[in-house]
């Protein structure tokens, strides 16, 4: 059995993960994007139970959305996007510190946000999937949201008009 590929981020308890098992030929691509022991033996053991998937056009920025309890398992498998992570403890010294990340269906790149950390995206394809693994059940009413350009966390977006939903262009900030 392969081990995943675990490194720290430059944001605390925020983990970059590279699954073990890849396999590519002229028919396309394999990736197991979850194997409960192999996280574990990397020292993740978190227990996932919920799974979504949510599809975009591009220019579509979703987020910034979290809760003080959830961790989120983050892929890209098809398309591209533009992802951030941001701080949001406000009793955390480090609040409103901030990382983005490239996800793409070629990269196979995870993201671990833990509890406390907003989560948004930016669609840089035509059309991506944002793929992603809960430690608990979808609450919105536990959820806290910041709006993109909230002037606390000084993100940098690659675009000057992301198309938002309701929920996001009414957030606090």
């Amino acid at each position: 059995m392969s081990s995943l590929k675990v490194r720290n981020s430059n944001l605390e308890n925020v983990l970059i993960i590279e699954p073990a098992t890849i396999y590519e030929d002229f028919r396309g691509s394999y990736v197991e994007t979850y194997n409960e022991d192999l996280y574990q033996e990397a020292g993740i053991d978190i227990k996932f139970v919920q799974d979504d998937v949510s599809t975009s056009a591009k220019n579509v920025l979703r987020g910034i959305h979290g809760d003080a309890e959830t961790y989120k398992l983050i892929s890209c498998p098809y398309g591209r996007i533009y992802l951030v992570i941001v701080n949001c403890d406000t009793q955390s010294k480090n609040f409103g510190q901030w990382e983005s990340f490239s996800l793409s269906a070629p990269s196979k790149t995870q993201i671990l946000a833990p509890p406390k950390h907003g989560v948004a995206h930016l669609v840089l394809s035509d059309v991506a999937l944002f793929s992603y693994k809960q430690s608990t059940y979808y609450n919105r009413a536990g959820q806290f949201s910041y709006r993109y350009d909230d002037s606390r966390f000084g993100i940098f977006w690659p675009t000057r008009t992301p198309i938002l939903s309701e929920r996001d262009s009414h957030a606090e900030g």
